[in-house]
This record gives structure tokens, C-alpha cells and sequence, in this order.
């Protein structure tokens, strides 16, 4: 082989090779984004569970004021870590 072909083969090989990164990354990169997404999601649902766990808690008048902010915290602070589960793909 002369010289130019043997450059040629080299550049399609390095081709080649670099070719299913850059499809990989792009891959990785939108499957972080949607589960970015999806965590929001499972915070946003969170938040709306914690209100409703509190709006109860207050109406049944059998636990104090700071009994049903515990409870609501409690209820974010489950979310949060489903939230960052999501997030992590887990």
C-alpha cells in the first residue's frame, strides 16, 4: 500500500471508532434529561400529596398545629428521596 491509502484506511477507521460515541453521548444525555423530568415530576407530586396530608391532618383536629407541619415535612422529605432516585435512574 502507498501512502495516501494507507492514511485514508486509518481516517475511516478513526471514523469508525468515534462515530458510535458521539451517538452513545447523545443517548446518555437525553436518558439524563428525561429522568431530570421525570424527578420533577415525582417532586411536584410530592408537594401536592403534602399539602393534602396536612389539609386532612388539620381538619381531623386530633393532632396539634406543629404534629400535622411534621407530617407534612415528612411526606416532601419521602418525595425528595423518591426524587432523587428517579434522578439517578435507579
Amino acid at each position: 500500500m502507498n501512502r495516501k491509502s494507507m492514511l485514508s484506511l486509518v481516517l475511516v477507521a478513526a471514523g469508525l471508532l468515534v462515530a458510535p460515541v458521539t451517538g452513545y453521548a447523545q443517548t446518555q444525555g437525553q436518558e439524563r434529561r428525561e429522568n431530570r423530568q421525570d424527578a420533577r415530576d415525582v417532586e411536584q407530586q410530592g408537594r401536592e400529596d403534602a399539602r393534602a396530608a396536612k389539609a386532612a391532618c388539620k381538619a381531623g383536629d386530633e393532632k396539634s398545629r406543629p404534629e400535622c407541619r411534621q407530617e407534612k415535612r415528612q411526606v416532601k422529605q419521602g418525595a425528595r428521596s423518591n426524587a432523587q432516585d428517579v434522578k439517578q435512574g435507579q
